[in-house]
């Protein structure tokens, strides 16, 4: 199957989401509807696809040095792909930095493949008629780690400080709206529009956005999407500046996001609204 051709993930979707509509409006329960229809998706993900298409681009020759990306160290060895994602973001002695999953693919990719960090990053969100490598190499990755529980360490202390420093970001009111993070994610049974807001100051709350959460197959955008779009839409809601891709404060909310989630078992890609 060819991974560009969506016509039939679009019409799945929209039957999913018109078949929840319907049951919500016969039961008066949008929650139903919407529950429904995150099953109909769930039960046959297309964020499958992205997986499929991510793990042919892992060992795939590409760029200006012909390479593939079996040589990237994730944090588990050479190519090791399994177990990586319930780690990240961590410490990595080469660049000296705390990474998630996006900025060390950013960095494999330059250093071992020679593309552009600035052709990478200007693709890095996926379009009706483009899609992004990095959305699909990170649903592979994330999907590997399947069944394996949240395990983000926070042994160096450049990563205790990225965890401070996020968790500082997640409560600190800014912007012209004087908005934080908490502010919507800060308690039970909020919603906006037909979006539930999970607690995020709650343990298993957390557990389950992260775990299960991102990468997200998002039937609104007909496409995956992974936790530095999450945030990055935030900020644009919260009317932020425009949140860098794999920038220190992306790093850091995922380094305090990611280490609560702790213990939740993974289960990707997600599937969201």
């Amino acid at each position: 199957m060819k991974f560009s051709n969506r016509t039939a993930v679009v019409c799945a979707v929209a039957m999913a989401l018109t078949m929840a509509g319907g049951t919500a409006a016969a039961q008066g329960k949008a929650d139903d509807g919407l529950a429904l229809g995150r099953k109909m998706l769930a039960e046959d993900n297309p964020g499958d696809l992205w997986v499929e298409r991510g793990q042919r681009l892992f060992t795939e020759r590409r760029g200006p040095k012909n390479a593939s990306l079996e040589k990237c160290d994730l944090g588990m060895g050479p190519g090791v792909v399994k177990g990586a994602f319930a780690q990240l973001p961590r410490y990595f002695t080469d660049t000296d930095r705390v990474q998630d999953l996006e900025s060390r693919l950013l960095t494999c990719m330059v250093e071992l493949q020679g593309f552009k960090r600035e052709e990478i990053v200007r693709n890095r969100f996926g379009t009706l008629d483009r899609d992004s490598d990095m959305e699909a190499l990170v649903s592979y990755i994330g999907a590997a780690s399947n069944g394996l529980r949240m395990n983000v360490r926070l042994t160096h202390a450049k990563e205790r400080e990225m965890y401070k420093a996020g968790e500082y970001a997640f409560y600190r009111r800014s912007g012209p709206l004087d908005f934080a993070c908490v502010t919507c994610h800060g308690e039970s049974g909020k919603r906006i529009r037909l979006q539930e807001l999970p607690n995020m100051t709650k343990a298993e709350e957390m557990r389950e956005v992260i775990a299960t959460g991102w990468p997200a197959y998002r039937g609104t955008h007909s496409t995956v999407r992974t936790m530095q779009h999450r945030l990055y839409d935030c900020f644009w809601q919260m009317r932020q500046p425009d949140l860098g891709f794999a920038s220190d404060l992306s790093v850091a909310l995922t380094t305090y996001l990611n280490h609560s989630a702790n213990g939740g078992e993974i289960k990707l890609p997600g599937v969201r609204r």
